[in-house]
């Protein structure tokens, strides 16, 4: 028997002696946080899907598991033999995680799921399901993770914090502005789940979460007190002076739910469901009163400073140009010595490493080569992984954290001969990156309303990518950033952002056939201010990233004069900003695919 399918059993004889008639697992950790350490990956270890976004739900006939479209090559691989079948989110002919708890889930029946797993908004949906069902839940209950054998630890990482010229911005006028907010909604209260918004807030960062510096913690703000939870281990003597010193008091990470519990009447909570779990909702409103708006400092911290807009242009052309150094070792060496998608990897990675104030990976390096690439979030293994060959393409999705920012690219590049469709598709797709970062706009857009514009060179082939275009990066945070990001479709349960002066955002349009190729071509671009007149306030974006598209893959029969004009051009520039830190051979390579079309 499969090791995943003899697993669901030891869980399904668990639930039967709990009385459990059904049990939910999610992928998220208490702080519904996007990444997650290997601690809170119970639902990986019950199906071996190893992507993000999944849900399981099982009773002791059937498991089945949700993820989202840029997994479901993935996951047909992933789960096969484990007798976990795919649900396709989005997708015709499969009813959503919700609608198939609404059908399935009967009278007297019980869902048993951990409640610090499972965020506020989809608790509370399931439990207007599960009464109007006559069905219950039970919400703490940790049956899965109980059971697994030797898992992991909670993770518990030093804390460090940011100086004032690395911040830009200081603790106590982070407080006044957040407190401020806090007051226009009429609470005097905030409680913070979300570990990004937390770090921005206090100026710490941790390394709690590969990739992502950030503490496991909770905060609680009033108007008396700044309370950090926190474990004990992760902090040292000149971290406890520097909360003292700031007025944070510290308590234990534990103790989060005793301390929302024992909260009186008085207080007016505000809290983002969508970014606290359903266990601290429940405590908060124990006895206090919890009002749903997104938080403030979610909002706050999309606007980059005067000081993090300076470091992050610096830090993105550095890391651009280990994009470039990357280019160029590919096109020397392909055919003549064995490249495979981990050593192609590994070379992107060193050459971060050699960066001055490099931190870490802002995510695990994605190197996909061939029809490896049309998985959009595809993770080659020592025990699984692809040879690269003078033929086709490889996609290399990558970025840094760094103390001056955080990094995201991603460049697919031309190893030899490609068919002309692969190269019209190329076209299309950077045509369509360079248009999204050209755009004038009128202050007030979304990303809804610029979506189409990276969308529609090929949109026009009948061809589309089912993924957003953009999403918000962070300042020496999570690399992916709410609340602003570019995708096309309206979802009434997300409050869009209008991009501001100062948001940092993602611009990347692909293409993916599975069985065939991947295409992705990504910059981060700077939200700025353009002119103002009778009409308003125009906007429009400027690059942050300067390393070269593949010119062996642009064909001007798929380019519009104007296209050739914005690549032109946006090489020039990478020339330009760039050529200075290369060596002399690398310099001279880059003049050549820089050249106008």
């Amino acid at each position: 028997m499969n090791v995943v399918a003899e697993r669901i059993n030891r869980l399904r004889e668990v639930m039967k002696s709990e009385g459990a008639d059904w049990y939910l697992i999610t992928s998220d950790d208490y702080h519904t946080s996007e990444y997650v350490s290997d601690f809170f990956k119970v639902r990986e270890y019950y199906t071996g899907f190893t992507g993000d976004n999944a849900f399981l739900l099982l009773n002791d006939e059937k498991a089945l598991m949700w993820t989202d479209g840029r997994f479901f090559i993935q996951a047909d691989k992933e789960l096969k033999d484990t007798g976990v079948e795919l649900m396709k989110m989005a997708t015709d002919g499969y009813p959503s995680l919700t609608e198939y708890i609404e059908k399935n889930i009967k009278s007297g029946e019980k869902l048993y799921f951990d409640g610090r797993t499972v965020s506020t908004s989809l608790g509370k949906q399931i439990g207007e399901i599960l009464e109007k069902n006559g069905a219950s839940s039970v919400s703490d209950k940790d049956l899965a993770g109980d059971l697994w054998d030797g898992r992991p630890a909670l993770p518990s990482g030093k804390v460090w914090h940011l100086s004032l010229e690395e911040a830009g911005e200081s603790f106590a006028d982070k407080l006044k502005r957040t407190k401020a907010k806090v007051s226009e909604e009429g609470c005097n209260s905030l409680f913070i789940a979300k570990l990004d918004d937390i770090m921005w807030l206090t100026n710490l960062r941790g390394d709690d979460i590969v990739c992502n510096p950030v503490a496991l913690s909770y905060m609680m703000i009033t108007e008396k007190e700044n309370v950090l939870f926190l474990q004990e281990s992760e902090t040292t003597e000149e971290i406890r002076e520097y909360l003292s010193k700031e007025g944070i008091e510290v308590r234990s990470y534990d103790d989060v739910i005793g301390y929302l519990s024992d909260l009186s009447s008085e207080y007016k909570v505000l809290v983002d469901e969508g970014a606290i779990n359903y266990a601290s909702y429940l405590a908060v409103n124990r006895n206090a009163k919890s009002v749903n708006r997104p938080n403030p400092t979610t909002y706050l911290k999309a606007v980059k400073s005067a000081a993090e807009l300076k470091n992050i242009r610096e830090i993105t052309i550095l890391d651009s140009v280990c994009v470039t150094k990357f280019a160029y070792w590919v096109k020397k060496n392909i055919g003549k010595t064995e490249i495979t998608e981990l050593s192609a990897a590994e070379k992107m990675d060193g050459l971060r490493r050699e960066v001055e104030g490099y931190l870490d990976l802002s995510f695990p390096t994605i190197a996909g080569y061939g029809e490896n690439a049309a998985m959009m979030h595809y993770s080659a293994t020592p025990e699984s992984f692809a040879v690269c060959k003078p033929e086709g393409l490889l996609l290399v999705d990558s970025g840094g954290q760094y103390r001056k920012g955080t990094t995201d690219v991603t460049r697919t590049f031309v190893l030899g001969p490609i068919s002309d469709e692969v190269k019209m598709h190329f076209s299309k797709v950077a045509a369509g990156m360079l248009r999204l970062a050209n755009v004038k706009f009128l202050y007030g857009c979304t990303g809804r309303n610029l979506d189409i514009i990276a969308r529609m060179p090929l949109w026009e082939q009948g061809i589309d990518y089912k993924c957003g275009t953009g999403h918000g990066v962070g300042y020496i945070l999570n690399v992916h950033e709410g609340p602003h990001g570019i995708r096309w479709a309206y979802n009434p349960r997300v409050k869009e952002a209008v991009f501001e002066e100062g948001m940092i955002v993602s611009d990347e349009p692909g293409v993916y056939i599975e069985g065939s190729h991947g295409i992705r071509t990504e910059n981060v671009i700077e939200c700025v201010k353009r002119e103002k007149n009778s009409d308003g306030q125009w906007m429009g974006f400027e690059h942050l990233t300067y390393t070269p598209i593949d010119r062996d893959a642009l064909d001007k029969k798929y380019l519009t004069k104007e296209d050739v004009a914005l690549i032109d051009a946006y090489h020039k520039a990478v020339y330009e900003k760039t050529a200075e830190f290369l060596t002399e051979e690398e310099r001279a390579w880059l003049y050549e695919v820089t050249r106008p079309l």
